[in-house]
């Protein structure tokens, strides 16, 4: 576990999510411009666990604990990275019954993101356009808001990147940078190089330059393990939007290199499911339902090639209960929500991990 302080939380409520409740906010915040609700929600929440009033919403909390890469996880069920990009809501999502959290993505230096409007709600399709572009406080901020975090007692991801401005060869430079920030805080850190939304970004996650990347963090990995005597297991989240060939190549780099695990998916640049919506034509990557089918094909894929051999966590378009007993089943050993989180609310945290939990 990581170094970083951490008090026992008190025991989570045992009441379900006020239905009442949670659809009067859900229908103010879905009123007003996504990013405004999603940074109005997360100080609601900051303030709610602060306050100790956030029993209020929080859903029953579920034990059903796992190893995976050597971590004990309190149930299977994470946030997805995006969601708390700044690092400073963990506690919160923690009482809200997930499992794990995953914070970031954090760069080096800190970036504005891309031009707003960015993020756009396809609410008949269940589906987010997220045109962000990796906006964060910087990787010396984030660990600062770790570091001030307390009444959190879950597994913490950090999840790292490339600043905008950082041509792809010069790359390993700032992942180093982030991972060796992170190293004292994290239980594990996350390899973003899939993001859409960053120029030539997915472009190192060819076989080639992922072999090269990848050799450059595990050598790093054992020297900071033999300097700190603590071992940080390190995931790498691919995209959806690779074919076969590509899918079996980065499979092979990946257990050639004893990669410890994969995160499945990004989102994606298609627009299969939302093709008629206005924001279709808008730059970004969907997540959401529509992701759902598109998510799990790579993550059967990469589950055919692993044998077993590295642990995957199937993030996307996870809806309900079933949808994640069916990314365990067709290889995951952790799923990830995120936009299904934010139209279903807290309660789907305590329905997948118990569908999980309860699957014959």
């Amino acid at each position: 576990m990581a170094l970083w302080p951490r008090v026992t939380a008190a025991a989570p409520s045992t009441l379900t999510v006020n239905p009442i409740i949670y659809n009067i906010g859900k229908r103010f915040l879905f009123s007003l411009d996504p990013e405004t609700a999603h940074g109005l929600t997360l100080a609601g929440l900051r303030m709610a666990e602060k306050t100790r009033t956030l029993s209020i919403i929080a859903p029953r909390t579920i034990d059903d604990p796992v190893t995976v890469m050597g971590i004990k996880f309190p149930n299977r069920v994470g946030l997805a990275a995006g969601m708390d990009k700044e690092a400073n809501t963990i506690a919160a999502f923690g009482r809200l019954g997930f499992g794990f959290v995953e914070v970031g993505t954090l760069t080096p230096r800190p970036q504005p993101g891309n031009p707003k409007p960015r993020l756009f709600r396809c609410i008949k399709e269940r589906a987010i356009i997220n045109h962000m572009g990796i906006n964060n406080p910087g990787i010396d901020k984030g660990v600062e808001n770790i570091e001030a975090t307390t009444r959190f007692n879950g597994v913490l991801g950090v999840n790292i990147s490339k600043n905008k401005v950082t041509p792809n060869d010069e790359a390993r430079m700032d992942y180093l940078a982030c991972m060796r920030a992170a190293w004292g805080v994290a239980d594990y850190i996350a390899i973003n190089f899939s993001c859409p939304n960053v120029p030539n970004l997915c472009n190192l996650a060819k076989a080639a330059p992922a072999a090269d990347l990848l050799a450059c963090l595990k050598s790093e990995q054992a020297n900071l393990t033999n300097d700190t005597g603590r071992y940080v297991p390190i995931v790498m989240k691919v995209s959806p939007d690779m074919d076969e060939a590509q899918i079996n190549e980065l499979a092979q780099v990946f257990m050639d290199s004893q990669l410890d695990g994969l995160i499945c998916s990004n989102t994606t640049t298609t627009r299969k499911g939302v093709e008629n919506h206005p924001a279709a034509a808008r730059s970004g990557g969907l997540s959401g339902a529509p992701l759902y089918d598109r998510a799990n094909e790579t993550l059967e894929a990469f589950a055919k090639a692993f044998k077993g051999s590295i642990p995957i966590i199937g993030v996307g378009g996870i809806m309900s209960g079933e949808d994640a007993v069916k990314k365990i089943r067709a290889g995951a050993s952790l799923v990830q929500l995120y936009s299904g989180f934010i139209y279903n609310g807290p309660k789907l945290i305590c329905d997948c991990a118990k569908a999980i939990r309860d699957m014959k």
